[in-house]
């Protein structure tokens, strides 16, 4: 026998029993976004290299070791897309939909990042993510945090999530501000873990995320960002958690949130949860008023967000929050005998062309009926309609509801479709 073949290691199938979640999931999504006016924009998932160097960092570990790249055949460097956001911006540009006007954009699809796979931590892995260009206020941030926390709501699992939210001011005063972590960090280079020494000079910021206890003990005593913050910076952050208070949306400020890249500014956030372990941020977003000119736009201001949907799917099923998921079928066609299987099929036809909502599966491959209703209820179906040879010939269809306590009853085709109705109610 040939050797079986497997999928890649961290790239995993969805399977038929998954996909109702991942679809539940997904409309939800889209259906919040799209009740705030916000408009769907489709990427390439494969992008040149330099997209990602120039927009997430060359220092940076998701360019450094995560990227799949390789050259194609022309001999161009070509990487699968590890985010959304660069692509989406490299489309805004390239098709002139930022250049003094307001975007409000969503997307949704696989992103790819060579990490040692964990649960909810993939190599191929899926994200939503939100954009929004030429905005600049307060307003629009706060904006996006409700609209994230409407999402926890329609999902159930609002008492399960945290805001953490702070401020990285402008770039000027993160600039100075690097500079004096710098200074601070080197004087205590002794003390810090390999990774904290290898980002002091290339992503400074990024040693405030670190996990080390010892490094967090010497960062009590480092100088902080709010050292450094002008009158503007203030005010845009106040006048955010003003709107959010305003809101009624809980949230902890956290000085230690931060975003390594300098196109990064002002506003940024995550939501967080302790019900996934270790994996406990599920959304993150902030401003990045400086990448649409540093990828070689017009500058624009930008903020927006993305969230993972393995780490979503899986926490609705941790905290059991998958109910009421839609039927794989709602209609389950039996037929044997002369001149059924026709019949059978045309009935179908009919349901469809009537009720489209519904989901209508007929028997095929033959066997008799005890063999069609196994299959009618492994399907999970809810009702079954049986033609045999004496309801074709008299144009009735009997109707067996196999999920309700309803007696069984045979009657005229063309009072089947009040009854399918109950089916919607």
């Amino acid at each position: 026998m040939a050797k079986q073949i497997q999928a890649i290691r961290g790239m995993n199938d969805c399977l038929p029993e998954q996909t109702p979640v991942w679809q539940m999931l997904e409309e939800t999504l889209r259906r919040v976004v799209s009740s705030y006016g916000y408009s769907e924009v489709r990427m390439p998932i494969v992008e040149v290299t330099n997209l990602f160097q120039r927009a997430i960092g060359e220092v940076t570990d998701v360019v450094e070791k995560e990227m799949y790249t390789f050259n194609d055949r022309n001999g161009d460097s070509l990487t699968l897309r590890p985010e959304g956001t660069a692509g989406c911006v490299r489309a805004c540009i390239e098709h002139g939909l930022v250049y003094n006007q307001e975007r409000r954009l969503w997307y949704v699809g696989p992103m790819f990042r060579h990490e040692r796979p964990q649960k909810g931590r993939y190599r191929q892995f899926h994200q939503f993510g939100v954009e929004v260009f030429g905005l600049n206020g307060p307003d629009i941030d706060a904006e996006l945090i409700m609209l994230t926390a409407r999402l926890w709501r329609e999902l159930g699992i609002e008492q399960f999530t945290t805001l953490q939210l702070n401020t990285l001011g402008s770039s000027a005063e993160r600039a100075a501000y690097r500079d004096a972590l710098v200074v601070f960090l080197e004087q205590h280079k002794d003390a810090l873990d390999e990774e904290s020494k290898r980002r002091m000079y290339s992503n400074p910021l990024r040693v405030l995320d670190t996990k080390s206890p010892q490094v967090q003990e010497i960062l009590q005593h480092a100088p902080t960002l709010t050292d450094y913050f002008g009158e503007e910076t203030k005010a845009h952050f106040s006048g955010l958690k003003a709107l959010l208070d305003a809101a009624g949306i809980a949230y902890q400020v956290n000085e230690r949130l931060v975003r390594g890249l300098d196109y990064y500014n002002y506003t940024v956030f995550e939501w967080v949860t302790d019900s996934l372990g270790a994996q406990g941020t599920i959304c993150g977003g902030g401003r990045y008023d400086g990448l649409v000119e540093q990828l070689g736009g017009q500058a624009t201001p930008a903020v927006g967000f993305a969230m993972g949907l393995e780490r979503l799917t899986l926490m609705l099923e941790t905290l059991e929050k998958i109910h009421n998921l839609p039927a794989t079928v709602d209609v389950y066609i039996c037929m044997a005998g002369e001149g059924t299987l026709s019949a059978g099929l045309l009935l179908a036809e009919h349901i469809r062309n009537e009720r489209p909502q519904l989901r209508v599966m007929t028997h095929c491959g033959g066997g008799n009926f005890k063999k069609q209703m196994k299959r009618a209820d492994k399907v999970a179906a809810r009702i079954a309609l049986i033609l045999g040879e004496t309801e074709v010939a008299e144009q009735k269809v009997t109707v067996k509801f196999l999920r309700d306590q309803i007696e069984q009853q045979t009657i005229a085709v063309a009072a089947l479709l009040p009854i399918l109705d109950q089916l919607g109610e």
